[in-house]
């Protein structure tokens, strides 16, 4: 079976010269997935743009109302981080759609990703930390609506604290939020989420992987959902510039088997996005965005 893989060229759009956010990654991602043959014209699939309704399930409509209408105050836009324009609006929209749509096709087959999504800090009141529209959250709320899902897990592995999918969820026992990161580094002021797991700067490979397995069999055991989201943020790298962890290729790569397989296990729906990663090498941070994709599809072919 080959992978769904959910994308769309607009995942990308322009940001002023010398911007720290790299959105040239998007597409970079896409190209290497094409190169090395694990997303083709059968398994790639387009998203729609989510809809304000969808948006407003989760984000107080006047902030949806004002970022659908580029009129939201300039100090909300500095808490995102992004200029706010209309291709911004769209590629925000379209990458919650693309969530929203990779939940859909891993209830279907199991397992789908979204090559973009895990934008976790903004929360209800609005967007932060380069985060416009929580699409972790819009795509929970959509798929309780349809009655597709009831109960969801969000394992959040980002090295940044999933505080606004923390602060969205917090009294709603339907959705448990799990969040495994950095514990000095942004936010400072964290939220809570159902399972916190803050990690010393520097921690590595076998540090890190013994906790994850150790957290994960605990978490199997309290919780059942009938559907988990996977944000693989590869921003834990050693080489990322905003994440102070340590970890290597093979150790993201094992994280990610680690996740996927213990889903796979339970036989339990994973939908993957990509979350965070920051470097200056645009070709080395695709290929670790891609490091999710690979192991997907290697799940998949071990049956």
């Amino acid at each position: 079976m080959r992978l769904p893989i959910v994308h769309h060229p607009a995942y990308a759009t322009r940001l002023p010269a010398g911007h720290r956010f790299p959105m040239e990654k998007f597409g970079r991602l896409m190209a290497e997935l094409r190169a090395s043959g694990l997303a083709e014209a059968a398994n790639t699939h387009a998203p729609q743009a989510a809809s304000e309704a969808c948006l407003e399930r989760v984000h107080a409509a006047d902030y949806v109302g004002g970022i659908l209408k580029l009129s939201v105050p300039p100090e909300t836009m500095r808490r995102i981080g992004l200029p706010l324009t209309r291709s911004l609006v769209d590629r925000a929209r379209l990458a919650v759609g693309g969530t929203m749509l990779a939940a859909e096709l891993a209830l279907a087959h199991g397992i789908a990703c979204n090559t973009a999504g895990g934008s976790h800090h903004a929360d209800r009141r609005g967007g932060a930390g380069y985060c416009v529209f929580n699409d972790v959250a819009v795509a929970t709320r959509a798929l309780q609506a349809l009655g597709l899902a009831r109960r969801v897990l969000v394992i959040d592995l980002d090295v940044h604290q999933g505080d606004g999918t923390a602060a969205i969820f917090q009294t709603d026992d339907s959705v448990f939020t799990f969040s495994m990161h950095c514990e000095k580094n942004y936010p400072v002021r964290k939220r809570a989420s159902d399972r916190d797991v803050g990690l010393p700067v520097g921690a590595d490979d076998s540090s890190y992987l013994a906790i994850l397995e150790h957290e994960l069999a605990g978490l199997f055991r309290r919780y059942r959902p009938d559907l988990v989201f996977y944000n693989a943020g590869v921003d834990p790298h050693a080489d990322d510039r905003l994440g102070r962890l340590a970890l290597s290729d093979e150790g993201l790569a094992r994280r990610d088997q680690v996740v996927l397989a213990a889903c796979r296990q339970r036989s339990l729906p994973v939908a993957g996005v990509i979350g965070g990663g920051y470097a200056d090498d645009m070709s080395a941070l695709a290929r670790r965005h891609a490091i999710l994709i690979r192991t997907a599809q290697r799940l998949l072919d071990a049956g």
